[in-house]
């Protein structure tokens, strides 16, 4: 008799176990990651060729979806632009496809101009999302981590700031903007919302977007918010004053009355997690350091990545529950 192979486990930094049960799907998911014809588009070598309008200048040679491929298979196998010229030529040799590759500084110049869809749209109307918001850092150059254990920081340390907004239902990521590190985390709000697609029911983020900018933003386009008040919040409207109860205040009574912890749990903010695990498995995959150096081409950048992960979120997700705790 074949012996059954066991579930793995995983541990989280509390030292947690959660055990998977749909290895089989997820190990098969995993494999999938690394074939082409999940990158690949059907038909791909019918499209490789610019039909569109004439412009001023020099004309385009290539379609969006020819250059948007090289970017893909560039971020996807983590490949400089040459050897992405080199990988496509041999690729479109085995397949058969009749088509000139473009030259990698065809692909780098076009990059910065290219409009990347995070997902597909909607079509189906289904209940308003709960979209969960966080920012991370990711560096553009500077030292290796041996020389700033050893030496300290240098000057020329530069990072940049990615936001996202998470589908929390989903994991799905709904839309990404990077900023400078001086950027705050509330002023993206906005912009982030505009690009989800559907109805929004409520939004939770930590700390750093408990500011009245956000709140104002949240009404404006009635969203729930959940976010824990800042050590030290006031209440602003008092409970004798008229008009409605302003939504930060509830929260801060709310706070008062139960104590943090509990209030987490009664609003199930422990959810806002996956956007979390979505900042981990960003990092993890496609590493913390953006390649690119002007602004145009690392939002591009970042949103391919983004895309990608979008679809290997797609192909499929462990489903997992806690065991028990490590002593």
């Amino acid at each position: 008799m074949q012996k059954q192979k066991k579930q793995p486990r995983l541990a989280s930094a509390k030292g947690e176990q959660y055990k998977i049960r749909n290895w089989a799907s997820y190990n098969q998911a995993l494999k999938q990651r690394g074939s082409l014809e999940i990158w690949i588009e059907k038909g791909i070598g019918d499209k490789w060729y610019y039909e569109g309008e004439k412009q001023q200048g020099g004309q385009f040679k290539y379609s969006t979806t020819c250059i948007e491929l090289a970017c893909t298979i560039r971020e996807i196998y983590k490949l400089p632009y040459r050897q992405t010229e080199g990988f496509i030529s041999s690729l479109a040799s085995r397949l058969g496809w009749n088509v000139i590759v473009p030259d990698y500084t065809v692909i780098n110049r076009r990059r910065k101009n290219l409009s990347i869809a995070l997902k597909e749209k909607c079509k189906i109307k289904g209940e308003k999302k709960y979209i969960l918001i966080d920012s991370t850092g990711l560096k553009v150059y500077g030292e290796g981590e041996w020389k700033v254990r050893q030496h300290g920081y240098g000057k020329h340390r530069t990072w940049m700031k990615v936001h996202l907004s998470v589908d929390e239902a989903t994991a799905i990521i709904e839309g990404c903007i990077i900023t400078t590190n001086s950027v705050d985390d509330a002023a993206v709000v906005a912009p982030l919302l505009d690009q989800v697609d559907g109805q929004i029911a409520k939004m939770a983020g930590d700390g750093a977007y408990d500011k009245t900018k956000v709140y104002k933003q949240l009404a404006k386009r009635k969203i729930k918010p959940i976010i824990p008040p800042r050590k030290g919040a006031r209440i602003q409207k008092h409970g004798n004053g008229r008009g409605r109860p302003l939504p930060r205040d509830q929260n801060i009574r709310a706070v008062r009355k139960l104590g943090k912890k509990q209030w987490k749990q009664k609003v199930q903010y422990h959810r806002r997690s996956n956007v979390e695990n979505t900042m981990y498995r960003f990092k993890t995959i496609f590493g913390g350091k953006l390649t690119s150096r002007t602004y145009k081409q690392q939002q591009v950048e970042v949103t391919i990545k983004c895309k990608l992960l979008n679809k290997m979120t797609e192909l499929g997700r462990t489903d997992s529950y806690k065991v028990k705790k490590v002593s």
